[in-house]
């Protein structure tokens, strides 16, 4: 088996040129650079992955909790994250923390022993203990998907201050990724509006996550902008998954006036509305106009196509490594959020002819 002397000799560099290659621990001419990798390369040189993360206390392994690891809108962020981790060179450990937190802090706990160099997690609804854990042993992290603040984010009825994890609502310590979630929202209420709907339901997501509050804000501001009132009855909660939307929309169903439309805030909970709709009889739009948040493959095969927000999922995944990555090369540096923008997907479930993508 070849050894790093051993590459040393067929590059013409020193022993310590090729750590600092390998290792990136000191910047090397891009010739010489060359030079190493390809005799790595030749000569089949693998790296002794322990060994070196013993000299730099680095593991070159990134920790994902995340949960619903099933739902097509994670997988896709899932696989935005492992690309770009491939690509600088990181490996991935994956847990699901089951959007419970017990489960979630004892998740995270196991990808620190087994010492990611840092973790990209979505938070669950109640995340004090994540922020507690992560903040007490400083461990480097970006928070995906969901965000947690003293705001209307994720951990404000808790009053979580996430730079100390003690809880006062000061504002983020860690970096954040994830969609604009409020304005899309806004743009499926004012679509069904333009179109003459003035009883539109909402079936809304778990409680406590800032995904859930954010549409429900973007879902109120729709309303107002078309000087229509509030009425709570159309705002029910599915729990952002396809049995509890089944539930929610039966709920909204048996109201009298009942909606004329519907806006479900997650792809998961887009399928329990419409088994609820067919076991009902009901079609769309003819009877009930349909919007939803999240676009996924499979949503321009229902007859009708369906009317969408499309998040960017994969961008969302690639830029919490890259984000990760920027926080371990400057630990101190002001946390930021970063929030990507979403896509309006024209099809037919609103009730009006298919014109496409408007970003």
């Amino acid at each position: 088996m070849p050894t790093m002397a051993d590459v040393a000799r067929s590059a013409g560099v020193s022993v310590a040129t090729v750590s600092h290659v390998l290792n990136g621990t000191r910047p090397v001419l891009p010739h010489t650079r060359r030079a190493v990798l390809d005799a790595v390369d030749e000569l089949g040189y693998t790296p002794n992955t322990l060994a070196r993360s013993l000299v730099t206390s680095r593991t070159r392994s990134i920790g994902l909790a995340v949960s619903a690891i099933s739902n097509p809108y994670f997988t896709e962020i899932l696989q935005g994250v492992e690309a770009a981790a491939l690509e600088e060179g990181y490996s991935l450990l994956i847990a699901d923390p089951h959007d419970d937190p017990e489960h979630e802090r004892k998740v995270v706990q196991l990808l620190h022993e087994r010492r990611v160099d840092g973790m990209i997690v979505a938070p669950s609804a109640d995340p004090r203990d994540l922020v507690a854990y992560l903040g007490r042993h400083d461990v480097p992290a970006v928070f995906l998907d969901r965000v947690v603040d003293g705001g209307t984010g994720a951990g404000t009825r808790a009053g979580i201050d996430t730079s100390t994890g003690t809880g006062t609502g000061t504002g983020p310590r860690f970096d954040q990724v994830c969609a604009e979630n409020t304005e899309p929202m806004t743009r499926l209420v004012t679509h069904l509006t333009g179109l003459g709907h003035r009883r539109i339901g909402l079936v809304a997501g778990l409680p406590g996550l800032s995904t859930t509050s954010e549409r429900i804000a973007g879902y109120r501001h729709g309303l107002a902008a078309a000087g229509l009132p509030r009425d709570e009855r159309l705002e029910v909660c599915g729990n952002s998954e396809s049995a509890g939307a089944e539930r929610a929309t039966a709920a909204l169903l048996a109201l009298t006036p009942a909606p004329t439309a519907l806006v479900t805030a997650n792809n998961a909970m887009t399928i329990g509305a419409l088994r609820a709709l067919r076991e009902r009889g009901l079609s769309v739009p003819g009877d009930i106009a349909l919007c939803c948040f999240d676009d996924f493959a499979w949503a321009d095969l229902f007859s009708p196509r369906l009317t969408a927000v499309a998040q960017p999922s994969r961008e969302i995944g690639a830029r919490a490594v890259r984000v990760l990555l920027d926080r371990l090369a400057a630990p101190d540096g002001p946390a930021r959020t970063v929030r990507l923008p979403c896509s309006f997907v024209h099809r037919t479930s609103c009730g009006c002819p298919e014109k496409g993508t408007d970003s």
